[in-house]
């Protein structure tokens, strides 16, 4: 437990500084000190780690985060944020603070260190994108911390039968869990939300091949595009093939073309791409 650590007043802080809470960019400020705690517990820092924020905000986690780690490096998107984030972060040398976009940096620019943690306060909306850009890069995390949207955090821990374009996009790079849940309360300005800290242990390797996921992910947007679809129909608008070609390439991965995309394993899917690329289509 680190109590020890003040409690950050997000509103007097913004107020001081003449700032308010961004809704373009998703900004809700985490506050409890138990949320923080629990979140900061999650990531399983260790004393030599070096962690990447994303999003930092104000500094309510970034302070729980230097407490325990070597080296924290702090990304944050909003320029308007920066001088009350210098300002909280003062006491701890360890915390680099870095203005800019994080899908616009390469993590090679943040650290050379493979095996890093992520933490991120993070909308939903980019999450897919975030993780991807991570994870097609090198050095590679081996631990994500995300804190979002209930909702989009268990659909991420998906099983066949429900999965989604973003299930697969994080399920093919690592095994996600949900580590704990966060009261709107807990936040300022209070969302309309609940939210889920998600954790997910990042593979050695993808579980496709590096060379056959652009190809995967091809299959996958197509499949999604028209849920409501059958695979055959769906994978035949979205590539552009005909019904016969796409239900032929479905039978020799043994799916069933009648079936629709939410019900495909990450392993169906990969056996689809693998008779993709034996047809030599």
């Amino acid at each position: 437990m680190m109590t020890s650590i003040p409690r950050l007043d997000a509103s007097a802080l913004l107020k001081r500084y003449g700032l308010r809470a961004d809704k373009r960019l998703g900004q809700n400020f985490l506050e409890d000190p138990r949320a923080l705690e629990t979140i900061a517990a999650a990531a399983e820092i260790q004393p030599a780690d070096t962690v990447l924020e994303i999003g930092p905000g104000l500094g309510s986690l970034t302070r729980y985060l230097a407490a325990a780690a070597r080296e924290v490096i702090a990304v944050e998107l909003d320029p308007d944020l920066i001088p009350p984030l210098e300002a909280v972060l003062q006491p701890y040398p360890n915390v680099r603070i870095v203005q800019g976009d994080i899908l616009k940096i390469l993590p090679s620019e943040l650290t050379s260190k493979p095996g890093y943690l992520v933490a991120a306060n993070i909308p939903y909306y980019i999450t897919s994108a975030i993780v991807r850009h991570l994870l097609e890069h090198e050095p590679k995390p081996r631990r994500l911390v995300l804190t979002i949207q209930r909702e989009v955090a268990e659909r991420i821990c998906a099983e066949p039968g429900d999965m989604s374009l973003l299930a697969l996009s994080v399920q093919v790079y690592g095994k996600p869990h949900i580590a704990a849940h966060i009261p709107p309360e807990a936040f300022f300005p209070v969302p309309k939300v609940d939210s889920a800290v998600l954790c997910v242990e990042i593979y050695p390797a993808p579980q496709i091949p590096h060379e056959a996921l652009e190809r995967f992910f091809k299959f996958v947007k197509a499949g999604f595009s028209q849920k409501r679809k059958t695979l055959r129909n769906a994978l035949s608008a979205g590539l552009h093939v005909q019904p016969a070609k796409t239900e032929a390439l479905l039978r020799q991965a043994g799916i069933d073309p009648m079936r629709r995309a939410e019900t495909l394993s990450l392993e169906e899917w990969q056996r689809l791409v693998e008779a993709e690329q034996a047809t030599g289509r």
